[in-house]
C-alpha cells in the first residue's frame, strides 16, 4: 500500500503511516504532476492547498481513500470520489479545543484592547486611559451554533462567570441543561447579549446570518467575535456598525476573502484581526494528522472509518431496494429541517416490502439530511447518528409489512416542543416522490429549489403567486396542490429553476389567502 502526502502535515501522523505502509511526500505539485503520481497510490493526504479534482480521482485507479487533515473538504470533489467508491475522510474534532480557546482569547483581547495597547506602547506611548477595557464577568455571551466548538466555548465562558445564551435549533433542551446554557432565539440573543460569537458552518442558510437588520437590533456597545467562517457576518454591515458606535469592537479570525489584505476592516482600530489561526496550534496540527493517518490505516484494513464524509458508491443491484431510497431519505430529511425549526424526536416508519430489508442506512440518510442544513459538510453517514445522540435527539425506527397505497413507503415524523412535521416519500419506478406533507397528500418530484406555501383553498390565490414569480423571472418547473377539504387550508408546492429571494417570498405572502411561504433547497 502506498500513501501520497501532498500538503504539510505533522510528522507524528506521517510516522503512524510509515509503520504500516509506504509514504511519499511531494509538496507543491501541479495538477498534471499529481495526476501522474496518484496512479500507483491507494491513499492521498491533503490539507487545504491541494485541489483534489475529478481528473485526479479518475487518474487514481488504485485510490481507496482521500484524507483531509482538517475540517472542511471544499477542496475535494466528494461527489466524484463517491461515484468511484473512494472514501473521503476529515478530522473535525482535532482542532475543537484550539478553535474554542482562540475564540476566548479574541473575546478577552477585544474586551481589554490588548493588540491596540501593545502597538501603542511599542510605538513609544504610555497611554493607559485610552485603552480602558471591560470585564467579561456577569456579561451575557450569545453563542450562535452549539456544536463541538460552540459547546467548548460555552464551558469556558461559564468558567469566566458569564451568562450564556445559545441559539441552535438542533440542540435539545436536555443537552442545553447539561451544558449549563440557556437556549434562546436569535432575536433574544441580538437584544440581550453583550458579546456575540458565531460557530456555524458557512452554508446558504448561514451566509450573512448577521447583517444590517441584525446589528440594528443589538445592544449598543456589543462586541462581536467570528472564528468560524468568513461570510457568516456581513463584513460591510459590521464595519458600518463599528464606525457608527453601535458595536464597541469586533474580533475576526476569518474573512470572506482570504487573505483580506485590501479589506477596509484592517483599517479600523476597533476591529482586531488574526490570519485564520483558529486551528493553528501545535496540538491541533498533531491531532488532525494522527486522526487522518489512523482512519487511512483503518480503511486499508477494512475497519470502520469514523469520519467518512461520504458513503462509497454501491450499485443498486447490490443493495436491492435500499440504494435508490438513500437520496430520497436524505431529501426528506433536508425538507423537514427547512420546514420545522428544530427537533427533539425523529421517527422513521417503513411500510411495505422495504420493511423486510435492513433499513438502518436509510434512517442514517434521513438524519444526515436533517442535520446538514445547520451543520454543513461535517455531517456524514458515519457520524450522523452520533451527532443526533450528542444533541439528545431521540431516533425511533418502526416497520410495517403492509402499505395501503404504495408498495413501499417511508414516513418521517418529527417533533420539536409542541410542533410536529410529517413527510412521506416513495419511489415511482426509479423516480423519488414526496407523497405527503403533514396531513396533505401530494405527488411532488424533489428538485433543487422548491417553494412550499400554505394557503386557503379559495380562487385567485395560486394564479397571483405564479404571476409574481413570472414577473421576477423565476421559471416554474412543476406545481402540486393538496387539500383536506374544499374551502379549508391547502398546500402548494412549486418546483422552481432558480433561487427565490426573501423579497419575492414576502411579496407572495402578501397575496390574500397565503398563510406562509418558504423556499427550501434540496441540493
Amino acid at each position: 500500500m502506498k500513501v501520497l502526502v501532498c500538503d504539510p502535515i505533522s510528522e507524528q501522523g506521517i510516522e503512524i503511516l510509515r509503520k504500516e505502509v509506504e509514504v511519499e511526500i511531494a509538496l507543491g505539485l501541479s495538477q498534471g504532476e499529481l495526476i501522474n503520481k496518484i496512479k500507483d497510490c491507494e491513499g492521498l493526504v491533503v490539507r487545504s492547498e491541494t485541489q483534489v479534482t475529478r481528473d485526479i480521482l479518475e487518474a487514481g485507479r488504485k485510490l481507496k481513500i482521500v484524507g483531509r487533515a482538517g475540517v472542511g473538504v471544499d477542496n475535494i470533489d466528494v461527489n466524484a470520489a463517491t461515484q468511484r467508491g473512494i472514501i473521503v475522510v476529515n478530522a473535525p474534532e482535532g482542532n475543537t479545543i484550539s478553535a474554542a480557546e482562540h475564540t476566548i482569547a479574541m473575546m478577552m483581547a477585544v474586551s481589554r484592547n490588548i493588540p491596540q495597547a501593545d502597538s501603542s506602547l511599542k510605538g513609544g506611548k504610555w497611554d493607559r486611559k485610552k485603552f480602558m477595557g471591560v470585564e467579561v464577568r456577569d456579561k451575557v455571551l450569545g453563542i450562535i451554533g452549539l456544536g463541538r466548538i460552540g459547546s467548548e466555548v460555552a464551558k469556558r465562558a461559564l468558567g469566566l462567570e458569564m451568562r450564556v445564551l445559545a441559539y441552535d435549533p438542533f440542540i435539545s433542551a436536555d443537552r442545553a441543561r447539561e451544558l449549563g446554557v440557556e437556549l434562546a432565539a436569535i432575536g433574544d440573543i441580538l437584544e440581550k447579549a453583550d458579546y456575540i460569537t458565531v460557530h456555524t458552518p458557512l452554508t446558504k442558510e448561514t451566509r450573512d446570518l448577521i447583517g444590517e437588520k441584525e446589528f440594528a437590533r443589538m445592544k449598543k456597545g456589543v462586541r462581536i467575535i467570528n472564528c468560524a467562517r468568513g461570510g457568516i457576518i456581513n463584513e460591510e454591515a459590521l464595519l458600518r456598525a463599528v464606525k457608527e458606535g453601535r458595536v464597541a469592537g469586533a474580533a475576526l479570525d476569518v474573512f470572506v476573502k482570504e487573505p483580506p489584505l485590501d479589506s477596509p476592516l484592517l483599517g479600523e482600530d476597533r476591529i482586531i484581526v488574526t490570519p485564520h489561526l483558529g486551528a493553528t496550534t501545535e496540538e491541533a496540527q498533531i491531532n488532525v494528522a494522527i486522526a487522518v493517518a489512523e482512519q487511512i490505516l483503518n480503511a486499508f484494513k477494512g475497519m470502520p472509518v469514523k469520519n467518512a464524509v461520504n458513503m462509497p458508491y454501491v450499485k443498486p443491484e447490490t443493495m436491492g431496494l435500499i440504494a435508490p431510497y438513500l437520496p430520497l431519505a436524505e431529501k426528506m430529511g433536508r425538507l423537514c429541517a427547512q420546514l420545522l425549526d428544530g427537533y427533539e424526536r425523529v421517527e422513521v416508519e417503513y411500510s411495505g416490502e422495504i420493511a423486510e430489508k435492513e433499513v438502518t442506512p436509510i434512517t442514517i440518510a434521513v438524519l444526515k439530511g436533517m442535520l446538514e442544513p445547520a451543520l454543513g459538510a461535517s455531517v456524514n453517514y458515519v457520524n450522523a447518528p452520533m451527532i443526533a445522540r450528542e444533541r439528545k435527539i431521540k431516533v425511533v425506527e418502526s416497520k410495517s409489512k403492509t402499505s395501503e397505497v404504495y408498495p413501499n413507503l417511508i414516513t418521517l415524523k418529527v417533533r420539536s416542543g409542541g410542533e410536529g412535521k410529517v413527510i412521506a416519500g416513495t419511489m415511482v419506478g426509479r423516480e423519488p416522490r414526496f407523497v405527503q406533507i403533514d396531513d396533505y397528500h401530494i405527488d411532488v418530484a424533489p428538485s433543487g429549489y422548491m417553494i412550499v406555501a400554505k394557503h386557503l383553498d379559495h380562487p385567485n390565490i395560486i394564479g397571483p403567486c405564479c404571476v409574481i414569480l413570472g414577473r421576477k423571472g423565476i421559471n416554474i418547473a412543476g406545481m402540486q396542490v393538496g387539500r383536506i377539504r374544499a374551502g379549508g387550508e391547502a398546500i402548494m408546492v412549486l418546483n422552481v429553476d432558480s433561487e427565490v429571494s426573501e423579497e419575492i417570498l414576502k411579496e407572495m405572502k402578501r397575496v390574500d389567502g397565503i398563510l406562509d411561504a418558504r423556499l427550501v433547497y434540496l441540493g
